[in-house]
């Protein structure tokens, strides 16, 4: 669930990327990889809700997310992607 709260979050990161660039080429590029990125998390969220009910997963991410917004409120200040 760990990495699929990265891929979720790098998810958000690269699609403000993309509807905020500038650059046509380089926001098109980050808008396939938020594509890229929502897929990845697709693949945690099955293969975690295939040994484990989705109410268990959902409340573990739920407790992950309030952990890393926990941790990244008091790390680190400049923007990231993939973390």
């Amino acid at each position: 669930m760990v990495a699929a709260l990265i891929e979720a979050r790098s998810h958000e990161r690269l699609g403000l990327l993309s509807t905020h660039c500038c650059d046509p080429a380089l926001a098109k590029f980050y808008r396939s990889l938020t594509a890229s990125e929502a897929r990845h998390y697709g693949i945690y969220w099955v293969l975690a809700t295939t040994y484990f009910s989705r109410d268990a997963v959902g409340q573990r991410l739920e407790e992950l997310a309030i952990a890393e917004s926990e941790l990244l409120a008091n790390l680190y200040p400049e923007p990231r992607i993939h973390s």
